[in-house]
């Protein structure tokens, strides 16, 4: 049965393709939508992006018919600018009717009185608007084609039970995933593998696609850096893998995202040589104001949104200086301790580095709103705090992607770690990825569980 889908303007912004996702039923952009839009193009970062990214959309469709009357779109289903509907004589004493958000409630009520035959139902992703769409006894919905159901959002790992003779012979070139065994899996997908006939006997493995398989990079090291846990140890695996060229990575603070992918770049780009550079990239929403208002350069701006980042490097500096001080060190500064004296810290600034090798072309540091129009070839890009993005986003991310580049998604997609309004939980653009991109053979994900950043961290992470 034909419905009548009312879209609020931040349905728009969220994803500008929306309008092809609603079958064969009526899309209805009420006038003040375009209104929000024209505003909001010439906005610095996303979403002034998304908004101009909206309008092509829009426009675009004008090439089927008058967008006036309504345009049959290529998927199924109309869409038409709605210019009437907006006399409020059914809104209650009280509403603001100044406010645009009321107008589009006022559109969507009347269209509802006039259509009896057809469910009207308002699309948005505003919850005071959906709360007062529901008080005004209208339907109410939020976007829903790209939710991903984050209690089944895939963990890139399963535990399973196999006996002790078939985990030797995955070490002696692999085993066949079979129906007996009971379990289907993605290409990149580990296994946590315990022996059902002899205790203690366990080991982690990989499906390639064909066989379960044994680790590559198990007793490797990433400018320095051994992985913790075994989510660490299957996360280091698609880090190291240069035939892997999409990685995700999912977990709370201090569960090693940043500093497992900066020391797998690292490593690749400096020590290795395997690709040229390393390209970081982070979005700018957390600071309330646009990138545009920060005094400086453009790495000066960017430098505030990335700590995390120099936070990673310091900490992998600090534990190679460490390591190549020797014993003979070692003792003089226990010694040294123990007579109060102080010891100079060794001669590293994360700025001094990062310095030389941007001077160097080796890394960049950029946000999303650079990223339009590039082409990344022989480059890993590490792309930070990925639940900020939208799916759009996402995929505007992906596409720049050129020969022997590897892209890495880290992100926290919690909602108390969201701070774009446009996304949650369910419809950001990390989530969408991991789930869409899992089938692929040069895709893998791993869900991080375990905070190793120290033991407050954890408590914090667990009780808070």
């Amino acid at each position: 049965m034909v419905k009548n889908y009312i879209l609020d303007t931040n349905v728009l912004i969220h994803f500008p393709g929306c309008i092809y996702t609603f079958e064969d039923n009526n899309i209805i952009i009420p006038i003040i939508c375009l209104e929000e839009l024209d505003n909001l193009k010439k906005k610095e970062g996303i979403l002034g992006y998304q908004a101009r990214e909206a309008i092509r959309e829009i426009n675009n469709v004008r090439q089927y018919g008058n967008i006036h009357n309504g345009v049959k779109l290529p998927r199924g289903g109309t869409l038409r600018v709605e210019l009437n509907h907006m006399n409020p004589v059914d809104i209650p004493d009280g509403v603001d009717l100044n406010k645009n958000d009321n107008k589009i409630l006022t559109i969507a009520l009347n269209i509802k009185n006039e259509s009896k035959k057809i469910k009207t139902i308002l699309v948005t992703k505003d919850l005071c608007v959906a709360i007062k769409a529901e008080s005004l006894n209208l339907e109410v919905q939020d976007y829903q084609s790209d939710k991903i159901d984050v209690d089944k959002v895939y963990k890139g790992y399963k535990e399973i039970a196999l006996s002790s003779s078939q985990i030797d012979k995955i070490y002696q070139g692999g085993v066949k995933l079979t129906k007996k065994m009971g379990v289907t899996a993605y290409p990149n997908e580990f296994f946590c593998i315990k022996s059902s006939d002899k205790k203690g006997h366990e080991t982690l493995a990989k499906f390639d696609g064909n066989k379960i398989v044994p680790l590559k990079y198990a007793g490797d090291k990433a400018w320095g850096l051994s992985p913790r846990n075994r989510e660490q140890k299957m996360a280091f695996e698609l880090l190291m893998d240069e035939d892997i060229h999409l990685v995700t990575l999912t977990g709370g603070a201090g569960t090693g995202k940043s500093i497992l992918s900066v020391a797998a770049a690292l490593q690749k780009v400096i020590e290795n040589h395997v690709y040229d550079k390393i390209i970081l990239v982070k979005p700018v929403i957390s600071a309330g104001n646009s990138i545009g208002y920060l005094p400086g350069t453009e790495d000066e701006k960017l430098k505030p949104f990335m700590e995390s980042f120099g936070d990673a490097i310091e900490n992998l500096m600090s534990e190679r200086s460490k390591k190549h001080h020797g014993e003979k060190n070692d003792k003089v500064d226990k010694n040294a301790k123990k007579r109060g004296e102080s010891i100079e810290k060794p001669l590293f600034s994360v700025e001094s580095f990062l310095g030389q090798y941007k001077e160097a072309g080796i890394i960049e540091m950029k946000t999303f709103a650079f990223m339009r129009g590039r082409t990344l070839s022989n480059a890993m890009v590490i792309i930070d705090e990925a639940q900020e993005m939208t799916p759009h986003l996402a995929k505007l991310m992906l596409t720049r992607a050129g020969l022997n580049a590897k892209f890495v998604m880290i992100g926290d997609p919690s909602d108390n770690q969201i701070d774009n309004t446009l996304v949650d939980s369910k419809s950001n653009g990390l989530v969408y990825v991991v789930e869409k991109m899992k089938p692929y053979e040069i895709t893998g994900h791993i869900s991080l569980e375990e905070v190793e950043r120290s033991a407050l961290a954890k408590i914090a992470e667990d009780c808070l």
